[in-house]
């Protein structure tokens, strides 16, 4: 470090490389939204490489500050290095002749933490924000372009007018298919036969896919949908695509999510997304008519007409498809839909196979696809065509495999007896019953509102929230569907939900309280 140009050095290949960083992470996120390479890799690993590279483009811009206050032949003040337009008044002369090319590389900081910060917020925050947001790396993208074509100093130099060039022609090539893929998803009406979502809502390591009773209006934040198709899927199971009554893009899902359904009888269901999550001007559903239905899917299959206009909310995910080199999907009945989706988002290389059972061939939907699809990796099994059960432990064992399963909860609770816990994803129909140790009442400190509510023993977490007023969404209100997640900042909550495992609730600090209770008499919410 008593090298007098060691600083210099620094500067110049923190920002190079900063700038690399940041051109690959906007690549990164419209080929993700497209999933024009799916065929390479599944959405979340791309995803979690996109997150990688967004943070390290971070941390580099933010070595680059520093070395440029480190440096003694430029010696940036932090004011001049975060006060847009204080180097006019620098007493360095070339940096003073660069005053705008820096104001916009500051303009362009503030952008990128801004994006960041969002990113890791974004289950907190209402959609539109979120993306409004992040889509301003495009413009911190073009200002920091800006920036380094007339702040730095090898701009003469061949490798870095080769290297612009490269990083310039990424981006657009990246933009230009984003543009390219968002017409075309728009204009695209294909049918429904190869994109539906099933009955209920999903959740990592333990998720449901339950139906509400609840009859509340719809939330702020919901989006007014026209159905433009129906079609009938299998025995009892009607395929639903539903377009944005105001047109445009709908938000980004991948598989697994759920939305909500509001339906004019006042109940609201969550269904999963099964479509493909690059066609965004739709949504495909499809939904099972169970046997007394308590007004839900009953109203679906018989008042779901073309023109119907719902209001459905934005998807929301809890049982993501994680990456792994091998996958055994188990589904039973109307859970193929969230299972279909997830083998349909993995690039042909990937390793994995689906169990999957059913009463008859006439109930399930997609068996006859996939099975055309996949002749060597779908096994269907229907009960009406087999001579004895199957042997869930050897269908499942598969050393190192991630296990997804969806279905009835006699066949989730087989399979998972004979899986590791940290191996096992399951996303359930009905809640799974459990009951608080002691029922008593607590105290809810609200951090942000600087309030207190006391919800008594006889009313839930949740009940007592809206009472008093807070600005708390709630759904299915059985723990299932994840709408009410709120972040603990004290206390111990007892979780009763069936949304995933308690120990992961617990390293998020998060919790659900239109089931859930405490296990200290008071909690601090970040409400």
């Amino acid at each position: 470090m008593n090298e007098p140009h060691i600083w210099w050095y620094v500067t110049r290949a923190s920002s190079v490389i900063a700038w690399v960083l940041l051109t690959g992470s906007v690549v990164l996120g419209i080929l993700l939204s497209t999933r024009v390479m799916r065929k390479i890799d599944n959405p979340a690993w791309l995803q979690d490489l996109h997150r990688y590279v967004s943070g390290l483009a971070l941390i580099f811009v933010g070595l680059h500050m520093v070395s440029l206050m480190l440096d003694d032949f430029v010696h940036f003040s932090l004011a001049e290095l975060l006060i847009p337009g204080a180097t006019a008044g620098s007493s360095v002369s070339s940096v003073q002749a660069k005053t705008i090319p820096i104001m916009l590389g500051v303009f362009a900081v503030y952008l990128m933490v801004a994006v960041q910060a969002t990113s890791w917020l974004m289950n907190k925050l209402p959609r539109r924000l979120w993306k409004g947001i992040h889509y301003s790396a495009y413009v911190a993208l073009i200002l920091v372009t800006f920036h380094a074509a007339f702040s730095g100093t090898d701009v003469s130099q061949l490798w870095y007018k080769s290297l612009a060039i490269v990083l310039i022609g990424a981006a657009s090539a990246a933009v230009l298919i984003r543009v390219i893929v968002g017409n075309r998803s728009r204009s695209a009406r294909s049918p429904i036969d190869r994109s539906a979502g099933s009955a209920g809502a999903g959740a990592t390591k333990s998720a449901p896919t339950a139906r509400s009773a609840t009859t509340v209006a719809p939330p702020a934040g919901t989006t007014r949908m026209r159905i433009s198709e129906t079609i009938v899927l299998a025995k009892g199971v009607l395929g639903v695509r539903l377009i944005p009554v105001a047109g445009g893009n709908l938000d980004v899902w991948h598989p697994g999510a759920h939305v909500t359904l509001y339906l004019p009888n006042g109940l609201e269901r969550q269904y999963s997304l099964c479509g493909d999550p690059a066609a965004r001007g739709h949504f495909d559903i499809a939904v099972l008519k169970k046997r007394g239905s308590t007004g839900g899917s009953k109203w679906i299959h018989e008042n779901a007409k073309v023109g119907t206009e719902l209001e459905v909310s934005a998807p929301r995910n809890h049982f993501e498809l994680e990456p792994a080199t091998e996958y055994v999907f188990v589904a039973g009945g109307i859970g193929i839909t969230p299972i279909k989706a997830m083998i349909e988002s993995l690039p042909p290389r990937r390793k994995w196979q689906l169990h999957y059972f059913g009463r008859s061939r006439t109930t399930m939907a997609f068996a006859a696809e996939l099975e055309a699809d996949y002749p060597d990796r779908v096994f269907v099994s229907a009960a009406d065509e087999r001579a004895a059960d199957p042997d869930i432990k050897s269908l499942v064992a598969a050393p190192g495999a991630e296990v997804y399963c969806c279905g009835p909860e006699a066949l989730m609770s087989a399979v998972a007896a004979h899986v590791p816990e940290a191996s096992m994803h399951l996303e359930r129909f009905v809640a799974v019953e459990r009951i608080a140790e002691a029922v008593t009442s607590v105290v809810m400190n609200l951090k942000k509102s600087k309030r207190q509510v006391v919800a008594a023993a006889d009313e839930s977490l949740l009940d007592a929230l809206v009472r008093d007023g807070v600005p708390i969404l709630g759904s299915c209100k059985k723990g299932l569907c994840g709408t009410c997640e709120v972040r603990v900042l004290e206390g111990q909550p007892e979780h009763l939900d069936s949304i995933m495992d308690d120990e992961e609730k617990d390293e998020l600090h998060i919790m659900y309280p239109c089931v859930s209770r405490s296990r200290t008499p008071e909690l601090t919410l970040d409400l």
